[in-house]
């Protein structure tokens, strides 16, 4: 039986100003899965995310999401049809509370328009009394009751990778882009973080592409592992065997990686 893909990218190539960022790659990510993306400086992984996340248009090949072909449509439709991407950089809206920033997230609110605002307060009403009631849920899923009413803004980085993972809460999220999770985020928050995304997929059904350099992370988080260099997929499988290719070895890690305790 052929593996129920959510992601699927065929041949995808993409150049600027005659340089070929991606060249011919193909790659996918199954439902259900923590599939990681790793690979060195250069090799064409933040440019293939772009891609799979709308924010670039491929010259050449296609994305296919659950199914149905999705190539160069922005983020915003793809965030219609349950792709979501989480970023390096925290973007949060920092001049209000956590709890408020999940609130923003469900499109077509009923206090959206102003017609129904006028004319049909009730449903208004019942709209954001839900919408709080889920924002807390996902507050408290994610440990961060502490600091729900606290502004977005004054949260540590660890905190708003938290908030930003909570947000992919809030929709019907098929599957979830993470960029960078680890970056700016301490040892601690880390942990309770790569826990969350493991919750996440066992108890919730959510799939991950993960692109990220702490090598702890992937090989606690992801199987498997596609490894990238020089704009394509130069390999795939459990990252364990993946230390013994000596092609990845030469390629990425430079020398043999012992396993983490």
């Amino acid at each position: 039986m052929a593996a129920d893909l959510v992601i699927d990218v065929r041949a995808v190539g993409k150049s600027f100003g005659g340089l070929a960022a991606v060249s011919d790659c193909s790659l996918s990510v199954a439902r259900g899965s923590i599939t990681g993306l790793i690979g060195p400086n250069g090799a064409g992984k933040s440019t293939l995310f772009n891609i799979v996340a709308g924010l670039l248009k491929p010259d050449t090949g296609s994305v296919i999401f659950d199914g149905e072909d999705v190539t160069g449509l922005p983020p915003h439709e793809l965030f219609g049809k349950g792709l979501l991407r989480t970023f390096q950089i925290a973007h949060e809206f920092s001049h209000l509370t956590a709890v408020e920033n999940l609130m923003m997230v469900p499109p077509r609110q009923p206090g959206e328009s102003l017609w129904k605002t006028w004319v049909r307060r009730r449903e208004v009403v019942a709209g954001e009394v839900e919408t709080r009631r889920r924002a807390l849920e996902v507050i408290d899923f994610l440990g961060l009751a502490k600091v729900r009413d606290e502004l977005a803004g004054n949260l540590s980085g660890g905190q708003k990778k938290l908030l930003e993972l909570g947000r992919t809460m809030m929709v019907d999220a098929k599957a979830v882009l993470l960029d960078e999770v680890a970056a700016g985020v301490n040892r601690t928050l880390l942990h309770a973080l790569a826990g969350n995304v493991e919750r996440m997929n066992r108890e919730l059904g959510y799939t991950f592409f993960v692109i990220e350099h702490d090598m702890d992370l992937i090989a606690r988080l992801c199987d498997p592992v596609i490894v990238m260099a020089q704009g394509t997929v130069l390999a795939e499988g459990p990252l364990a065997a993946l230390r013994q290719d000596p092609r990845i070895v030469e390629a990425y890690f430079g020398t043999p990686l012992e396993e983490p305790a």
